[in-house]
């Protein structure tokens, strides 16, 4: 990997394997910050750095479980690896359910543990790539009005231009004249494109609802 060395985030309430981890991680080329709970892990400003979690999963307070969880409903992008002594099916069957990338068993070798950690980092980066992609799609809907997002939502979901200036109360010369704004500012050059960008923003789930009433 190019760069700055990834960050790997060990997360484990035993003293003594969190300080030797952190000295085998650093050692193998990685930057490491460790957390003695989940609560700390939480309050601690967010990396924004290429990184992996290496997770306890039995631990006072949050448990590693619970702490996955809270990382999913923030959707963060650092992949969970869980490392554990206490491993059992249920758990690791509960773990790889919720997205963890690896659920190792305590003691590891050093192998299988940088084996687990360079997959974790590989889904970093695919994770990273996705967001971007989406991020960008984002700004480019954003620079839609909100009437010209009224017939992009329409549009999108297969209406003609005659059946959206009626439910729109327009003139179809005025829906053609957006719908070329339209694909202008999202940069696309096909009514296909465009569908995919609406899909991927999960924008086809919305209701009728949530289009904008005519004047």
């Amino acid at each position: 990997m190019t760069g700055a060395a990834p960050v790997i985030h060990v997360v484990d309430d035993d003293a003594s394997f969190r300080n030797s981890i952190g000295r085998l991680l650093e050692a193998s080329g990685y930057r490491v910050t460790l957390y003695e709970s989940g609560e700390q892990f939480l309050r601690s400003p967010l990396c924004t750095d290429p990184g992996c979690i290496l997770l306890d999963l039995r631990m006072a307070g949050l448990d590693g479980l619970q702490l996955q969880q809270r990382l999913s409903d923030v959707q963060t992008l650092l992949p969970v690896v869980f490392l554990t002594g206490h491993g059992d099916i249920p758990a690791s069957v509960q773990a790889m359910k919720s997205g963890a990338e690896d659920f190792l068993v305590k003691p590891v070798s050093k192998a299988a543990l940088l084996e687990a950690i360079e997959r974790a980092l590989r889904r970093y980066t695919e994770l990273r790539e996705q967001f971007d992609r989406i991020a960008q799609i984002r700004r480019r809907v954003d620079l839609l009005s909100p009437r010209e997002r009224d017939v992009y939502l329409m549009f999108v979901r297969g209406r003609q231009n005659k059946q959206i200036a009626h439910e729109l109360g327009k003139s179809v010369r005025t829906i053609k004249a957006q719908r070329q704004s339209i694909m202008q500012k999202l940069e696309v050059r096909s009514v296909a494109e465009a569908v995919s960008m609406a899909e991927k923003l999960g924008l086809l789930v919305a209701t009728e609802s949530n289009l904008v009433k005519p004047d």
